[in-house]
């Protein structure tokens, strides 16, 4: 809730920041951008701190740092600085998105892993959902900075509450990792088939679910739609189908296999994106939240795979999950824009129905092999 209200609190307001700043969509998005392109950046030095310092207490100091540089971009006095504070604020993120995983594939019984990193799954989703719910009715009765900071103000009180409920861990050994031996492991991840394709899976499934959420309140602020913004903020709604189906495909993962419920779940995200081209809201709506639901089934299975699949350095790993991740969000969340621009919103769905239709390519051909029993 913490990290991923703020982290993505701008991305339903971009129409009313393009409309306030008279900027075109894709520059908008920049503030989605910039600040998941800090996080991917800023992965991996979090994962040293973790492996020396403990998963929690990094943790700590992240969330902290990320709401204080999301409650300075707020009242950053232009689009320029705000940015820079978004990129800082990203980075700051990254102790997180770079360490959750990690940290449940330590404490948690290895049977129960998969549903676990699920259940977390879960909660992004929540946290994204409730950053948007919160920030158009907000905005629209102030106006779109005043919107960030309710935001971020939720954000603070949730940090104070992972301090008071997250426990201490139970399992975990420090170790003073060094650069040459983070090089060394990433290395090795790098030249590992599988998990360089679970790594596309990141890239490719998060870009394009970024660039649909970028640029799809443009279009149901346009005719034929022309809802008022804040009846566009509940199309976020569409996340709870992700919140339910993380940890489902955790349990059918652990029952039937992980390429399966993968290949599955980015065949209905592929349908689902194609579909919102319909310009009805009884097919738009029920086909994001089909897309929504399959992309977080899609992310629960790689996310866990990539800690599990890992022999050695699993936080490297999942490190290197969420800079594909997050990198995937940053490229593809700006070059939705592009598109949108080009040839409207066919443009944007037609290249993100590509980035989902190649991921499912590349699962199918490489991970295969690495499906030799359910998930560990």
């Amino acid at each position: 809730m913490a990290t991923f209200a703020q982290l993505y609190s701008p991305q339903g307001l971009l129409p009313l920041v393009s409309a306030d700043l008279g900027v075109p969509a894709h520059e908008a998005a920049l503030l989605v951008s910039a600040a998941t392109l800090g996080l991917a950046v800023s992965v991996v030095p979090w994962s040293l701190a973790g492996d020396r310092w403990g998963r929690r207490p990094v943790m700590v100091v992240s969330l902290a740092g990320a709401s204080a540089l999301a409650v300075a971009s707020g009242l950053a006095p232009s689009l320029e600085a705000m940015m820079v504070l978004r990129l800082f604020e990203g980075m700051a993120h990254g102790g997180v998105a770079g360490l959750a995983v990690a940290l449940l594939a330590e404490e948690v019984a290895p049977r129960a892993v998969t549903a676990a990193a699920g259940t977390y799954i879960a909660g992004t989703t929540l946290g994204g959902l409730s950053g948007r719910l919160i920030a158009l009715p907000v905005a629209e009765a102030a106006s779109w900075r005043a919107g960030m900071l309710a935001v971020s103000a939720v954000g603070v009180l949730c940090t104070l509450g992972f301090l008071w409920v997250t426990p201490r861990a139970r399992r975990f050994v420090p170790s003073r990792t060094s650069v040459r031996q983070v090089t060394r492991t990433v290395r090795a991840h790098l030249h590992a088939p599988a998990l360089v394709a679970v790594y596309a899976q990141a890239l490719l499934l998060m870009g394009g679910f970024v660039a649909l959420y970028n640029y799809v309140g443009y279009t149901l602020l346009a005719p034929p739609f022309s809802w008022d913004p804040s009846a566009v903020g509940l199309v976020f709604l569409a996340y709870l189908a992700g919140t339910w189906a993380s940890p489902w495909a955790g349990r059918l993962a652990a029952r039937h296999g992980r390429l399966r419920v993968l290949v599955a779940a980015t065949t209905a995200m592929a349908v689902g994106v194609a579909l919102t081209l319909v310009p009805h809201p009884l097919v738009l709506v029920p086909a994001l939240v089909l897309a929504t639901g399959a992309f977080f089934a899609a992310h629960s299975v790689a996310s866990a795979w990539a800690g599990t699949a890992a022999v050695t350095g699993r936080a490297q790993s999942t490190s290197l999950y969420n800079l594909a991740y997050y990198a995937g969000s940053s490229l593809f969340g700006w070059l939705g824009g592009v598109f949108h621009e080009a040839h409207g919103w066919p443009g944007t769905v037609v290249m993100v129905v590509a980035l989902v239709l190649t991921a499912t390519v590349v699962a199918v051909v490489v991970l295969r092999g690495d499906e030799t029993a359910p998930a560990r």
